[in-house]
């Protein structure tokens, strides 16, 4: 009995040896040059969650991948300053934010990771179950604000319902494509809604107001499908294949920033190729729609060869070709009006 719990006892403090062992060496991993900061978009934390335990569980060793989400716009602002060494974005890197890169000689290589659907969700008691663009318009815009604040004033065939609205921050690339998609001009929309840079935060506010109206990724959408309604746009639903076909008038694509710098260490550089080979197959677990292998092939060769810039020229674009957008020269050169 005794040799029985001396064995019990020594085989308890080895595990324990070993866990702490373990956890010393995620600690140590994270340290210095083997930390790889992920930021930004709320929108693309979930696939770079993923991504990020999926590069650990692999074993592929010596790095510790943390993931914040701070929004796109107030990533960015890390990103620039050097802070992180990757980047989620739910639309193109700005003007401003390549002069601020530029500022500081941070530069980066730009890829396009996965397709998104922004999602327009309500309560499921709302028996609306399509809207338009223009209905979209007239919910959203400036002009609306304190003026259009029940459902029939959207459309006459709904209920005179109150209006509740909630959707991203300012500081979020998915609020800066939905008003430049609805309301024609980035960043205009009106004020009086309930904004939130954490995604979950509007899946709450919908799913306990039955006169609620917001907006988020797909992935959000389809991680609570049972709670909450998606309106079909222009009479198309968001769906995987609508996404990737393009036929869904809020498609896009979304994206990571990866510091070209920092490409050259070689537990980054071996992160960044893992994310481009496995973005396709764990965009779907989590909700959104994978590139073409011949996409995928095409930014693995940027990253290895740390071709730095950005295809858009600090501009936003509503409706954009992926395979047209991969084909054109790559700039770090801010636009002159940046500057």
């Amino acid at each position: 009995m005794q040799n029985s719990l001396r064995a019990t006892f020594a085989a308890a403090a080895l595990v324990a040896l070993a866990a702490c062992g373990d956890n010393a060496q995620r600690q140590s991993a994270g340290a210095g040059a083997e930390a790889i900061q992920i930021d930004g978009s709320s929108t693309v934390f979930p696939l770079s969650e993923a991504v990020a335990e999926a590069f650990s569980a692999a074993a592929t060793g010596g790095a510790r991948v943390t993931v914040g989400e701070s929004g796109t716009g107030g990533g960015f602002r890390k990103f620039c300053r050097g802070e992180t060494q990757v980047q989620g974005a739910s639309r193109p890197i700005t003007a401003e934010e390549m002069a601020a890169c530029a500022a500081a000689n941070v530069t980066y290589v730009e890829l396009p990771i996965a397709f998104d659907g922004i999602s327009v969700v309500v309560n499921n008691a709302n028996p609306a179950t399509a809207i338009t663009l223009a209905e979209l318009r007239r919910a959203w815009e400036p002009a609306a604000e304190r003026t259009v604040t029940t459902w029939r004033q959207i459309n006459p065939s709904w209920p005179a319902t109150p209006l509740l609205l909630f959707g991203p921050g300012t500081a979020s690339g998915t609020f800066d494509y939905f008003t430049q998609a609805v309301n024609g001009d980035e960043g205009a929309s009106r004020t009086d809604y309930t904004p939130s840079e954490d995604d979950n935060v509007i899946v709450q506010g919908v799913t306990t107001n039955p006169g609620a109206m917001g907006y988020f990724g797909y992935a959000y959408y389809d991680q609570n499908r049972e709670r909450l309604k998606a309106l079909s746009v222009d009479g198309v639903a968001p769906s995987p294949e609508t996404i990737a076909n393009g036929t869904y008038p809020l498609a896009r694509p979304i994206f990571i920033y990866v510091n070209a710098e920092a490409l050259q260490r070689p537990q980054v550089q071996r992160f960044a190729q893992y994310y481009v080979a496995n973005a396709g197959r764990l965009a779907q677990q989590v909700g959104y729609v994978g590139l073409s292998e011949s996409a995928y092939q095409t930014l693995a060769t940027r990253v290895r060869e740390r071709q730095a810039g950005t295809a858009f020229g600090g501009e936003n674009e509503v409706g954009v070709n992926l395979a047209e957008v991969l084909a054109r020269p790559l700039s770090t050169a801010a636009p002159a009006a940046a500057e």
